[in-house]
């Protein structure tokens, strides 16, 4: 048993760090008090590979593992978490169920595209009243001729107003529960797919949450994603990759906040001592970055699950509830070591206390995932 990342593994995490510190770190601060998209850094990604790392070549991937991406998500999500985000969701619920369901002609029009950066991903699962019970979805599909025409609404949707193609759910049948569910490839520019309200939230301000509206959006029959009444489980199985990638995420907003707040108590003095001096706080310290290697450890374990092919349910689910809730707590704490000072944008780590919230949320509330933990520990 080796827990050390391999050396490629390193090399790519030294790679990831210093493209993190070039060309994502300068811009954090602008995209989060601008809530600018961050259209440039997606760029500077997708000229080296990035928006489709864990994809097959042959499909214009990069061909590299999964635990390769999740080691990108948390550099990247150090500096700048709305990008973490915007990249996670983009491969993992945005183009993965392409490659997992989709068809020969399907995979030909949209892979590439995304794998390459030149198109955006999202997923529409979540409704108003479909949040965590997501087989209680509405939004209705009804075929006509060789076209399906969606009428519904999706709320909470990440990349949405700026994606390309969205994987959006609806049921064919309402009376049959979740076997009326199915799953569909919507262009953006599909007559009837309206962009709603766009979401003010309290984190994450680089990244779009937008409700999503369908007024007969009428969608080619090729654009079925699997069969009718495939839809639920097509989505459940894409959650696995999606909540370690959102882990990943949590531990770059832990790690940061930690770090600011060690930093800041090293310099920082009172009572003629440095704060960090101080029992109190060092040991503080202590618990928080000896919770972050447990969580790193969970993390990278699912990862590299996922990377085999094997089963990662329980993994991926422990792994998010530790790094979310950990992301949650560090980036409080150290507000809190900070004192007054923790609450100034100048210092970045009430920025990361904003964005660590939703973490706990998205993908899954944490809530979900214990429930998910304790159905797959009594099986």
């Amino acid at each position: 048993m080796n827990f050390n990342l391999s050396a490629h593994h390193q090399r790519k995490r030294e790679e990831y760090r210093q493209f993190t510190q070039e060309h994502i770190k300068p811009r954090a601060k602008e995209i989060d008090e601008k809530k600018m998209f961050p259209r440039e850094a997606l760029q500077e990604m997708a000229a080296r590979g990035y928006m489709g790392l864990p994809l097959p070549r042959e499909w214009g991937g990069k061909g590299d593992d999964f635990l390769s991406y999740v080691l990108l998500i948390e550099e990247i999500s150090k500096a700048c978490p709305s990008t973490g985000g915007i990249l996670s969701v983009h491969t993992s619920v945005g183009t993965y169920p392409i490659l997992y369901y989709g068809t020969e002609t399907q995979k030909n029009k949209y892979l590439s595209r995304l794998a390459s950066g030149e198109w955006l991903g999202a997923f529409a699962l979540t409704e108003t009243q479909a949040g965590s019970d997501a087989g209680a979805i509405s939004t209705t599909a009804r075929l006509e001729d060789e076209y399906y025409y969606l009428n519904g609404s999706k709320v909470f949707i990440t990349n949405g107003g700026e994606a390309d193609v969205y994987t959006v759910f609806a049921t064919i049948d309402s009376s049959i529960g979740k076997k009326g569910i199915t799953a569909f490839l919507v262009d953006k520019d599909t007559p009837g797919m309206l962009i709603g309200t766009k979401e003010e939230k309290m984190g994450l301000n680089g990244s779009t949450t937008v409700e999503l509206v369908f007024e007969d959006a009428r969608i080619p029959l090729n654009n079925r994603l699997g069969k009718e009444g495939e839809g639920f489980p097509i989505a459940l199985s894409l959650l696995d990759g999606g909540r370690i990638g959102i882990a990943a995420q949590a531990l770059g907003i832990a790690s940061a906040s930690l770090e600011i707040a060690l930093d800041f108590t090293r310099q920082r003095e009172q009572f003629g001592q440095k704060l960090f001096d101080f029992q109190g706080v060092s040991c503080t310290l202590a618990d928080y970055f000896t919770r972050l290697e447990a969580a790193k450890l969970m993390v990278y374990r699912a990862g590299w699950l996922k990377s085999r092919g094997e089963k990662c349910t329980k993994e991926s689910s422990m792994a998010k509830v530790m790094a979310t809730d950990l992301a949650m707590d560090a980036s409080s704490k150290s507000v809190s070591l900070m004192g007054a000072r923790g609450g100034l944008k100048e210092y970045h780590v009430e920025k990361y206390f904003r964005d660590a919230k939703v973490t706990q949320i998205y993908e899954g509330t944490n809530q979900i995932q214990r429930m998910v933990i304790a159905r797959e520990v009594l099986n």
